[in-house]
């Protein structure tokens, strides 16, 4: 759990949102650990929790396969990269700074860390049930999300209740029509 967990720390330049891809390769993929549902059902509920979602991810696929010393190595693993890396560059900060070839090296990784955020995204709409019908929705909480700074929480609720009074009514609907299956 804990190697798992770090060597996904160690190349997900990035952080959050880009360790998805690498996440669900390694975790749904390759370890089969959860089923790809259940992995999408997690990332919505660790987005929605405060921290580091990187750390709630680990926290939350540790202590399903694992426990709670599950829990506890794969929140270590995910955060001692960036604990190792971070005291490497304030070792290195006053000659790295200013140098252009470090500059240059990061601005060639932002172009890949939004791929590596936008591949895993895509998989889990086609994963998520969106239709021609319901496409607005994402759209909807993206906007609301980025553009209007609506806290992810709120966007979720909301999503959860607006889904909950659709079932509730196509339920009446069916019952409307003549019994449960829409029978006269």
């Amino acid at each position: 759990m804990f190697t798992t967990f770090f060597k996904i720390g160690l190349f997900t330049i990035g952080g959050g949102y880009a360790m998805l891809a690498l996440v669900k390769k390694i975790i749904v993929e390759d370890r089969r650990w959860i089923a790809e549902d259940e992995f999408v059902e997690t990332i919505a509920v660790m987005q929605s929790l405060p921290g580091i979602f990187a750390v709630n991810t680990a926290l939350s696929v540790g202590v399903r396969i694992k426990g709670r010393w599950g829990s506890v190595m794969a929140g270590f693993g995910a955060i001692l990269p960036s604990i190792l890396i971070v005291l490497a560059l304030s070792i290195f900060a006053r000659t790295a700074k200013d140098n252009p070839v470090v500059e240059s090296c990061f601005k060639g990784i932002r172009p890949c860390v939004v791929a590596l955020i936008l591949s895993p995204a895509l998989q889990m709409v086609r994963k998520s049930g969106v239709t021609k019908y319901n496409f607005y929705i994402p759209i909807i909480a993206a906007v609301l999300v980025c553009a209007l700074g609506v806290s992810p929480v709120y966007v979720i609720l909301a999503a959860g209740i607006g889904g909950a009074l659709y079932g509730i009514h196509k339920q009446n609907q069916r019952k409307v029509k003549g019994g449960p299956h829409g029978i006269s």
